[in-house]
Formats: C-alpha cells, structure tokens, sequence
C-alpha cells in the first residue's frame, strides 16, 4: 500500500497493535483471501477504530515479496539456496528480493532502510548473525524472520533451516578411515558458524570412535573458499608428515585442495584422497569427480521460504530448528590408503 498523509495511522502500527506482521495487514487492506477470518476481524476493527482509509482498488499495490539476505552472493553454494526460495516464490506467484550486505554495518543500514520502503511478506537471512539493533527494528516492523546456517546463537523467536552438518561430517570420515586413511587432515570452515562447528566435531568424533587420536597440526581454518582450499591444502603438504587424505568442510575449498596438490606434481587420488562438503553441481564435471556430502541446498531455501509464507500468513511453526538429511556421494577422489 502506498502511504497516504491523510491517515492517521500507517500499516505498520495497525500491525504492531494487532500483533501481526504488515504483509498480514496490507492482504487484509487489499481484501486478499489468504488471511484467517479471526485476523481479518481483528485487523479490520482496528482499522476501522482509528479512521485508516483504503485506496481505490485500482491504486492498491502488490506486497508479494520475500526478502533474501546473504553476507556475500560470490558462491555457487548461494545460488542453489536463491533456487529453492525462487520455486516457492513462483509458485505464490510473488517476487524474490536478493540482497547481499558483505558484513558490513553500512551495508546492513542500507538494507534495512530500503526495506522499510516495501511491503515484504518476511526476510530470510543466510549464514548471518542478526544484531540487537537489526532484530528490535524487525520486530517493531513485525517482519517475519527465518534464518539459514545462522553464525552464534539465532533470535528465540526466529526459525532456522539447516543440515544434519555433524552427522554428513562423520559419515566423510568414517569413509576414509574405512579406506585405510589413518593421518586425515581436515579444511574447517568460519568458526562462527553453527555448521562449520558441528562439521569440526563430526570429525573428531569419527577419529576418535575409531581409536585415531586426533592431530591439531592435520586441522587447518579455513572460510569455504576455494583460496583457503589451496592455502590449507598446500600447508598440509608440507608437513614432515603429510596427510594421506584432506577432508574439506566445503565443496570449493576441495577443489582448491585440488590445485594445491596439481601444483606439487601430485595426483588425486592416486598421492591423496580428496572428500567435500555441499556437492555443489559443478563437482560431478571436476577431475577427479569429486567425493563429497551432499547437503539439499535448494531444499534448505525452499523449506526456508515455504516458513517465511507461513509466518507471514499468522501460522505457527511446529519446530523452531529444521535440520534436512544429508548422505555421502561417492565419485572418484578418493581411494584406499597405500
């Protein structure tokens, strides 16, 4: 709805006294079907009670549209998510809004006063931490928020959409202990990040379940990118006792693992296994094609997306933590220890 000088009240104060979200109080104004009838009473009185007048039918504007929020849009990972959000979006025939605020607070400002501009149905975050300041803001907008990966400890009210991040982990590991690896070196990912700590621990905890002590020296931090691939990748090769496998907590980082054992005249496998994380669709075209756990990216933004369009439409959500299944896909870049 475009905002009128005329009216005492705004959508957003109809909703805060409502206890709804603006999306919910914008399909009411715009006599949309997809409101509950005891909503639709509550909105309407309230409306009614201080005087907001509705525009002409012909002047109403659309508010289908779901926010997409990521620190960084530089990764093939982020385009499956936009993928999963877009099929929901299409299908509710509304629009998607991709934003990328690169961690920075000037960034997020600009976001946040741009999004006080549109009527959104709700806001996805992905692998973001939500400030105090950030959550107060959305919380008086009454905006819906639904986080994937979240970095720290997600708002209580917010829910979040991931993977079984530990489990896929120690399924990797186990594999290449079962292949006969003993000195298994390991790619972390950001450290503020729930998944990167859970894929850490299903590490250590497959070593440690199998009798292999776990070496800090094979344990190199990494941020998911194909640089610190390479840069993990050649310091493990260094070592006066290198790895006779390299786990990387990402799907990039392994094919940056790839190059650093090209540039020292190695072979994958045949002088190292290789395993993944994310089975990202270009590893299946790689040299070796590339062994990895395949987390449902896709399936994480649409689930993230079908909860936003829930929340936005005064619907509960049954659990607050959504974990989707993930399972090792075994290709060429690993094989049994010499």
């Amino acid at each position: 709805m475009v905002s009128d000088d005329s009216r005492k009240v705004t959508i957003a104060t109809i909703a805060r006294m409502a206890g709804v979200s603006v999306p919910t109080v914008s399909r009411v104004v715009n006599g949309r079907s997809d409101v509950s009838a005891q909503t639709r009473e509550r909105v309407e009185e309230l409306l009614a009670r201080h005087g907001y007048r509705r525009r002409p039918p012909s002047m109403r504007a659309s508010s289908g549209l779901i926010d997409l929020v990521f620190n960084d849009l530089d990764s093939p990972w982020a385009v499956e998510i936009i993928r999963g959000v877009e099929d929901v979006a299409h299908a509710a025939g509304i629009g998607t809004v991709v934003s990328a605020i690169h961690r920075r607070t000037s960034a997020a400002k600009q976001w946040l006063d741009n999004l006080r501009t549109r009527s959104t149905e709700g806001v996805i975050f992905v692998t973001s931490t939500l400030e105090p300041p950030l959550q107060a803001e959305l919380r008086r907008l009454n905006i819906p928020v639904v986080i994937v990966d979240p970095a720290g400890v997600p708002p209580q009210e917010a829910p979040t959409i991931g993977a079984t991040n530990w489990a896929g982990s120690l399924r990797a590991t186990e594999y290449l202990l079962g292949l006969g690896h003993r000195r298994i070196g390991f790619i972390a990912g950001l450290p503020q990040l729930m998944c990167s700590r859970a894929r850490l621990d299903g590490y250590r905890t497959a070593l440690e379940s199998a009798g292999v002590p776990v070496d800090d020296r094979l344990i190199y931090p990494g941020n998911f990118y194909h640089e610190a691939g390479f840069a993990g990748g050649s310091h493990l090769l260094r070592l006066s006792e290198p790895p006779t496998a390299i786990f990387a907590s990402s799907d990039q980082m392994a094919l940056g693992v790839y190059e650093a054992v090209r540039q020292r005249g190695l072979r994958v496998p045949d002088d190292i296994s290789v395993v993944g994380f994310d089975d990202l669709p270009e590893v299946r075209w790689c040299s070796p094609p590339l062994t990895t756990v395949r987390q449902p990216l896709a399936e994480m933004g649409l689930l993230a997306a079908r909860t936003v369009l829930r929340l936005a439409h005064g619907e509960r959500v049954e659990s607050p933590r959504i974990e989707l299944a993930t399972e090792l896909v075994v290709r060429d870049s690993a094989a049994r220890a010499a």
